[in-house]
């Protein structure tokens, strides 16, 4: 019985060396434990690491394939926190041991339903955290001081739909070892995000594959920490641009730096109007109207320039709108007649009654 219990307490402690994330707050409204959040099912392996960064379990963590059946309703530029522990359902405290030190980070993905799988590509990093030479502190050290807790604020200009919010804390304890053992503690969250008050939102192109993003002999991966050769490099690809003022099918204007001189003037206008070739080059047949609204843009820096009008940008970071110029009478649904269900299998139309109880 001794031996058993003396097993038991092993298993215990090894677990809690390790970390999940179990809860997502909304604007710091606790969503419950578990709620929205893929996780695995079993809590005696729930806070083990990805075992390699090829797998399918790098997108939403082990039991990440497995989509849960709520979905959190999230508004646009919302702040989302995310708990961390190292017991699933909080019996003992703590976020993560301190030894795990290293870098974290929250990408999003957007999908057509919370249902299908995570992996793949179409990852983008809205955040990220490595080591702060200022307080001498990697992230997981400032999770640890903040109570298991990481707080960060959506993008404000994402086209609302379905996404997978997806954290990731990466422990390089054993990055020292032949061969290194870095450990990923990842997970996601399902959530619905309302639509932006100010355009008409962005699904950001500049994404990654996840599983693929990282390589085994990446740098950022295999960081000593005991001996550290600084700066510690993070992944920089896929981050949604946060100065993104307008958008043309999936091109989008970045705002230009501000300006005080007539040669910073005549800079800016240059590099408008580079923007603008790219948006008509790369313009589909649907249409070129936001890249029309972005040349308007440049043509009134241009005038600005010619009037020795020389600070600006003028009206710096502010969402250019694209005019609706079609109204649409949108029809209602064309259901089939109640109490009749369409029969694709047949060559003609045929239906099927039913009765609803």
């Amino acid at each position: 019985m001794k031996l058993k219990l003396a097993i038991l307490l092993v298993a215990l402690q090894a677990v809690s060396a390790h970390v999940l994330f179990t809860t997502v707050f909304v604007n710091d409204v606790n969503q419950g434990d578990g709620t929205c959040v893929r996780m695995p099912m079993t809590p005696s392996n729930a806070t083990d690491p990805v075992n390699a960064i090829g797998d399918v379990e790098m997108a939403c963590g082990n039991g990440g394939s497995t989509y849960v059946s709520r979905t959190c309703s999230v508004g646009n530029g919302a702040k989302l926190s995310f708990l961390f522990r190292t017991t699933p359902n909080g019996s003992a405290i703590g976020s993560i041991d301190p030894s795990h030190k290293g870098p974290c980070a929250v990408y999003m993905k957007y999908v057509q339903t919370p249902t299908v799988n995570a992996d793949g590509d179409s990852w983008f990093k809205i955040w990220d955290q490595g080591y702060d030479t200022t307080s001498s502190q990697w992230c997981t050290e400032k999770l640890i001081a903040n109570n298991g807790l990481i707080s960060v604020t959506l993008p404000n200009n994402l086209a609302g739909g379905y996404y997978f919010v997806r954290t990731e804390l990466l422990a390089l304890q054993n990055a020292d070892k032949t061969p290194p053992d870095s450990q990923f503690y990842v997970g996601c969250a399902q959530i619905f995000l309302g639509p932006p008050k100010t355009s008409d939102g962005v699904i950001p192109q500049e994404t990654v594959s996840i599983p693929g993003y990282l390589q085994p002999d990446d740098p950022s991966v295999n960081f000593n920490v005991y001996t550290p050769n600084w700066p510690y490099t993070m992944l920089k690809v896929g981050l949604v641009p946060s100065n993104a003022i307008v958008t043309n099918a999936n091109w989008w204007a970045v705002e230009l730096d501000s300006y005080s001189t007539s040669d910073g003037c005549w800079n800016a206008s240059s590099l408008c109007y580079n923007q603008t070739t790219s948006c008509y080059e790369e313009a589909p047949p649907t249409g070129d109207e936001g890249c029309r609204v972005w040349e308007g843009r440049c043509d009134d820096i241009q005038a600005a320039c010619n009037a020795s009008i020389f600070n600006g940008p003028p009206n710096a970071n502010k969402q250019l709108s694209l005019p609706d110029n079609t109204k649409y009478t949108i029809p209602a649904a064309a259901n089939l007649t109640s109490g009749q269900v369409y029969n694709s299998q047949n060559q003609h139309r045929h239906y099927a009654r039913f009765t609803s109880s």
